[in-house]
């Protein structure tokens, strides 16, 4: 049987939003990234936590340019690690200085639009849910701009998740991905690149925690624009499916 979770919190009780910012090589796209996130309104207090994983293409010297000018409390904290370690080893960084009482996890690309935030984040709120997806697949087949290996490793993704784990979801592999913190700091990860997806899910899902979708907008960019996950790693996402499936 799944752990119950914690008591539900009351919307009342939520005061802040903790975005983290997994960046590696995006100097042509953190700057407008970070401006995104810091201009949307969530109706809550907001702190944006960058944790650049070993950028070796001047991603360090913008960030340090942005803390610097910066006047806004919102920047908390930048990060910087020495090597690349991975997206999931960088977000596991900033789950440690996350202090809102949600935490979103967005992608250091354009690939997401933070306009969807309150849309993540409004289950939560509400009392509906502890985990909400942002899914690239709910009222579409296949979303902009993603070529057909990645929807074909999504569909195969999404179908291995539901099969071990019985919960009918549509975008496993999605970057947005928002959690109650008491829920995600209670969860141990162990993930170093992308395989954060499926050991969350995993962990949440066993946990027993509420997990909804809600439809999100999506335009994906290809290899030659900087996209980074391999087949390889299409590979892994489902050892670690089933590799959870029966061990904690």
């Amino acid at each position: 049987m799944p752990e119950r979770t914690a008591n539900i919190i009351h919307s009342g009780d939520i005061k802040k939003l903790s975005i983290i910012i997994p960046v590696y090589n995006e100097v042509e796209n953190i700057a407008e990234v970070i401006a995104r996130v810091s201009a949307v309104d969530v109706g809550l207090q907001k702190e944006i936590i960058v944790v650049d994983d070993g950028s070796e293409d001047g991603t360090v010297q913008v960030l340090k340019e942005i803390k610097g000018k910066s006047s806004s409390s919102e920047i908390v904290t930048v990060h910087f690690s020495m090597l690349n370690s991975g997206k999931g080893f960088a977000i596991r960084i900033g789950l440690k200085y996350a202090t809102g009482e949600i935490v979103i996890i967005q992608d250091a690309d354009l690939e997401y639009d933070p306009e969807d935030f309150p849309a993540i984040i409004g289950p939560i709120l509400k009392g509906e849910a502890d985990v909400v997806y942002g899914s690239r697949f709910l009222g579409k087949s296949r979303p902009e701009g993603m070529a057909f290996a990645n929807w074909l490793a999504n569909r195969i993704l999404t179908w291995t998740a539901i099969i071990l784990y019985r919960k009918r979801i549509t975008d496993e592999a999605t970057c947005y991905k928002a959690f109650r913190r008491d829920i995600i700091e209670n969860i141990e990860l162990t993930c170093q690149r992308f395989e954060f997806c499926p050991e969350v899910t995993s962990k949440v899902l066993k946990k027993g925690a509420r997990l909804v979708e809600v439809p999100i907008h999506y335009r994906g960019r290809t290899t030659r624009e900087g996209k980074k996950i391999t087949w390889w790693d299409g590979f892994v996402a489902i050892w670690t499916l089933l590799k959870y499936r029966f061990r904690k």
